[in-house]
């Protein structure tokens, strides 16, 4: 990535969202941003992860000179099951539970993406489904014990060994890694950002 020309800002440390911004081509700076991810009471999941892709947005461009140019992306994912936002677990205990809910289940992972400028802002939306194959408690410590679940929206990578629980995906594999990126190519075009 040319660090002297630039198209966006990314107001993520995550380094699956800097990866498939480079999967299509995009250049980006990252910002640190620091926005607390708590839903609000009786708040619906879509409404949540749009909430938080574009307070990520906006807390990025305050960061910024006010006569930047540049758009900042933002974005956020959501596990969603019997109508409950999962989270990341807190500890191991906090991630078996997690998983006994999703063991041989479907589950729906909201993955919202929001681009912003001193004038502009738009957010959009990605749906997927994914069912996980029965998980039995040795996997579910082995899983664990990995590393891979800390930090992860409903405790899985689909990217990485977590892929093994994923029976069936209908939707966005790019949106259930975090940034959705048919979304993503969308709000790039509304902003005038060539992807090509």
């Amino acid at each position: 990535m040319n660090a002297d020309r630039f198209q966006l800002y990314l107001a993520s440390a995550s380094p699956r969202r800097a990866e498939l911004l480079e999967q299509i081509g995009m250049t980006f700076r990252r910002l640190a941003v620091d926005v607390p991810e708590v839903p609000r009471r009786n708040e619906l999941a879509e409404v949540f992860v749009q909430r938080l892709a574009l307070d990520k947005a906006r807390a990025g461009w305050r960061t910024l000179a006010p006569d930047d140019p540049h758009p900042v992306l933002g974005a956020d994912t959501a596990v969603v099951i019997d109508g409950e936002i999962l989270g990341k677990p807190r500890d191991e205990d906090h991630f078996r539970a997690m998983f006994r809910r999703l063991s041989g289940r479907e589950h729906e992972v909201l993955s919202a993406v929001a681009l912003m400028t001193g004038t502009r802002k738009a957010v959009k939306i990605s749906r997927s489904r994914v069912r996980f194959r029965p998980v039995g408690e040795a996997e579910m410590a082995a899983y664990w014990a990995c590393g891979e679940p800390e930090g992860k929206a409903g405790g899985y990578a689909i990217q990485g060994r977590g892929a093994v629980f994923v029976d069936h995906l209908e939707g966005s594999y790019s949106g259930v890694m975090g940034l959705p990126l048919f979304e993503t190519a969308e709000l790039l075009g509304r902003f005038d950002i060539s992807l090509w």
